[in-house]
Order: C-alpha cells, then structure tokens, then sequence
C-alpha cells in the first residue's frame, strides 16, 4: 500500500496499563499529536501491516448501545460533531480499560488512535503496540539496545469504515482475531457483531482462489493441483468442524510461494474472514464443474479433463463426453 494513501486527519496515543491476570488502568495524553514525518511513518507502517493481515474477523456495531457504546461514540463525534476527537479518544479509552480489565489474559501497551482516509475511505483506527528491545550502532560505533514500538507484532487492532458505517453497509468493521481470548475483548471494545455465514464465507473463500490462478495465468494442470490441494484441506477441516485457518491453506495449497496466495486472498476489498467452518458444498466447484441450461444438465470433475472423459472444444465452445456408460447409450438409443 502506497504511504501516498493516508491522510492523517487525528492521531493521539494512549497508555493501557495491565499486566495478565491483573487490574487495567489508563493514562491519557491531554492533547492530539502533531503528524509529524515519524508519525506519519507509523500510521503508513500500520496501515500497510494491517491490511496484509489475514484472518481478520468483520462485522458491524451490536444493536445495544448500553452495552456496547462505541457507535454511539462515534455518531456523537463524525455525525453530531458534538464532541471532539480528544474527548472521542478518552471515552473509547474508558471503556476498552472496562474491557481489559474483565479479560485476565490480556496486556497493557500503547493505544494508537487514528482517523485516516485509506483507500480513499474515511477510517478509524485503533491499535495496541508494545515496546521491543533492537539493537542499534551510535555515532561513536559502540552497539547499544534500542527501544522501539513493536510493529511487525501488533496482535491487537481494529479498523471501523466510517463512510460504510453512514451508509448502512453490511460490514464495515475489521478486527485482527489473533489468540481467542484477547480477540474477543477487543470486539466487545468495538462492539462488534461478527456472526459469520459459512456458506457466503467459503464462496468468497473459493472466489478469491479462483481470482489468483486467473491472475497468475496458471496452466490447466497446475491450477488443477492448487485447486485440489485446496479443497482436500476444506473438506478436511468442514468434515472435521474445524475452523479454517488462511495460514494453513495458504501453505497447503500454494507451498511455494504462499505469500503470492495470502495477498489476493487477505486484500482489503474481499473482507473474507478467517475462523469459520468451510461449507463443504461451497467448495464443490474447486473439483467440479456444474451447468445446465433449459433442457439439460450436466456435472463433472476436473480429473475427467485431464483423462480425456470429457474434451473441451474452445474453438466451437463444445463438450464431447465419452465413455457414455452402457444404461445410457441404451437408453439414448431406445433399446430396451
């Protein structure tokens, strides 16, 4: 993603004070920060780290405003323009320390808070960034630990589309589902419904695999292959109830290059969530072709390509199938 495409229109940074299985408490800084040549590095860093996350959840705002404040929040800052940025910051502060503070596992850290056109998208972002300790070299060349924001490792994120929000949109908040517990915190924080339709999930799923051999131009046969491992991994993981992981398909299917497969499938625009159990009819189409038309209908596998069962006419756009089993070439020739 091009650092060009962020706009920074607020940034200001927080403290969220908790070690596991302990108390949570805040410390706020009083004002905005100045978008600096830093700071703009970092939020360019955020946002290009975040988008190529894979497994992210989606969803939008629970209905229940009481128990899950942030619409209101943000109406009350973007629609209503009754309250500022600073005081939209402190008060989403205050209730992610609610959160924090019922979630034994999770840690303190530094809280980004950031409205950003992304994309060409009004955004607010929110991130939990611990420090790391590097090494760096100073001017005397003497090697020395440095601190600096651990960013390669942010676990904890999300992302609210505000223009989608206005505009009624299905889905317009993202959040990274990292380990269980600490994911499920941070949603409530949001106030995030993500219920997941299998079903459309696995479409998309299947689309996006689609989409890559298309765009890598991939021969029959090795499209096929990706194809196959592909479905061999859904239907074990949907036969077995399992959640899938983006991850391991990626790995699975794609081994040697699977960061070329986790770009097309984790981009921004396809808003495919990771952790939902693969509809095994959705996955049909990756091993099987299904068409039908007024008078007829016809199915079949991949495979049948390859053995010369069925042969393709690109030229005629015609299907030859052999091999016609004995009860219908009876049946087509009226013997009886």
């Amino acid at each position: 993603m091009d650092a060009q495409q962020h706009t920074v229109r607020n940034l200001i940074v927080h403290q969220l004070i908790k070690e596991p299985h302990g108390p949570a408490s805040i410390a706020l800084r009083p004002g905005e920060m100045r978008v600096t040549a830093a700071a703009q590095r970092l939020i360019d860093h955020l946002c290009m780290r975040y988008a190529e996350r894979t497994g992210k959840g989606y969803g939008r705002f629970e209905d229940d405003e009481d128990n899950f404040p942030m619409p209101r929040f943000i109406r009350q800052h973007v629609v209503e323009a009754s309250i500022d940025f600073i005081t939209l910051a402190q008060l989403m502060m205050q209730h992610l320390q609610m959160r924090a503070g019922e979630e034994q596992l999770a840690s303190g850290g530094y809280v980004l808070i950031a409205r950003v056109e992304a994309m060409g998208r009004d955004v607010l972002i929110v991130a939990l960034v611990t420090e790391t300790v590097g090494t760096a070299i100073t001017e005397g060349l003497d090697i020395i630990d440095s601190i600096h924001l651990d960013m390669t490792n942010v676990r904890v994120a999300g992302r609210i589309d505000l223009e989608g929000w206005q505009r009624g949109a299905e889905r317009y908040i993202s959040f990274l589902k990292g380990r269980g517990d600490v994911a499920h915190y941070f949603k409530l924080f949001l106030g995030c419904n993500d219920v997941i339709l299998a079903l459309k999930e696995t479409q998309k799923l299947v689309q996006g695999l689609t989409q890559f051999a298309e765009r890598q131009q991939l021969p029959n046969d090795t499209r096929d292959a990706l194809f196959e491992r592909a479905h061999g991994y859904l239907e074990e993981a949907g036969s077995e109830g399992e959640p899938v992981s983006l991850d391991v398909l990626v790995q699975r299917a794609w081994p040697d290059a699977p960061a070329e497969l986790r770009n097309t499938l984790g981009e921004e625009e396809r808003e495919l969530s990771g952790g939902f159990v693969p509809d095994r009819r959705a996955i049909r189409p990756l091993t099987h072709f299904k068409a039908s038309a007024e008078h007829w209908k016809i199915e079949f596998d991949r495979s049948s390509l390859r053995s010369g069962q069925v042969i393709y006419n690109r030229e005629n756009g015609t299907l030859v199938l052999t091999e016609i089993p004995d009860d219908l070439r009876r049946a087509l020739m009226g013997d009886k």
